[in-house]
């Protein structure tokens, strides 16, 4: 299993001993889908000078582009898609993660029925433009606490079915299992739909190792799901970055190893 961090590539130059794998990057702040090719040009060069490749970035959607709801710009969807996608192929980027809670969040008064099905058709809007850009889109699980639609990995699961799409897959976060009370039974259940893992402590979204919390259960959960290779620590440090990727990496390789990795 590689290990990442989710973080800036230029925040990272200087840190080229940290023993991780990859970076997770950060749809909006690092591509700029709706930024002229200028601006993205700044992120792209800190891209060639990073000491770690970023196959994968996370919060795709703006809170104002919204999916659900009575106001939904399709149109406007498909553009952000297209040039997001295409900045990330020109930079080896191949993992999108859809979480996005306030673009997914249904509106007070709002079916939550019609709400998925929205969530449905945008998926089926991204998932051609991603096999164009050969990315893919992994639908990512949120607590219930952060967003109010698609929170369980089984309603992920479902909604990957329902897109009925290869180029669009799922995502375990550690994090929003426990904080949702889940039981890793649901990740066996769907290990074939699972391509991208996170990772952070229950109570604080801490790093690992901080709070000593135990990922194990779900970690073995998790190796059955044979085309997930990476797991970000995707957290709120709260001491430099620096100072506790190591021993956050330490301490999630150790579990890794007693989960039979």
């Amino acid at each position: 299993m590689q290990l990442g961090l989710c973080a800036h590539p230029a925040d990272l130059t200087s840190f080229k001993e940290l023993p991780f794998d990859f970076i997770e990057g950060h749809v909006q702040n690092f591509l700029k889908p709706e930024a002229l090719e200028t601006e993205f040009a700044a992120s792209a060069a800190a891209m060639r000078g990073s000491p770690r490749p970023m196959p994968s970035a996370n919060c795709f959607l703006p809170a104002d582009l919204k999916v659900t709801g009575p106001v939904v710009d399709q149109a406007r969807l498909a553009r952000y898609t297209e040039t997001a996608f295409a900045r990330a192929k020109s930079i080896g980027l191949t993992t999108i993660v859809f979480g996005s809670a306030g673009a997914r969040q249904v509106p007070e008064g709002w079916s939550a029925v019609r709400g998925f099905e929205q969530y449905v058709e945008a998926l089926k809007i991204v998932a051609p433009i991603a096999k164009k850009h050969g990315v893919t889109v992994v639908v990512e699980p949120l607590n219930r606490g952060e967003c109010n639609l698609v929170n369980t990995i089984d309603e992920g699961a479902e909604a990957v079915q329902r897109c009925n799409h290869a180029h669009v897959r799922l995502l375990v976060d550690i994090f929003h299992m426990l904080r949702n009370d889940e039981n890793p039974a649901p990740i066996e259940r769907h290990a074939n739909l699972i391509v991208h893992a996170h990772v952070a402590e229950k109570e604080k979204r801490s790093r690992p190792g901080e709070m000593g919390d135990d990922f194990r259960p779900f970690l073995r959960a998790l190796k059955k799901a044979v085309r997930c290779q990476r797991l970000a620590i995707e957290c709120v440090w709260t001491e430099p970055m620096a100072v506790g990727a190591i021993p956050a990496l330490i301490e999630l390789r150790r579990q890794l190893a007693d989960a039979g990795y």
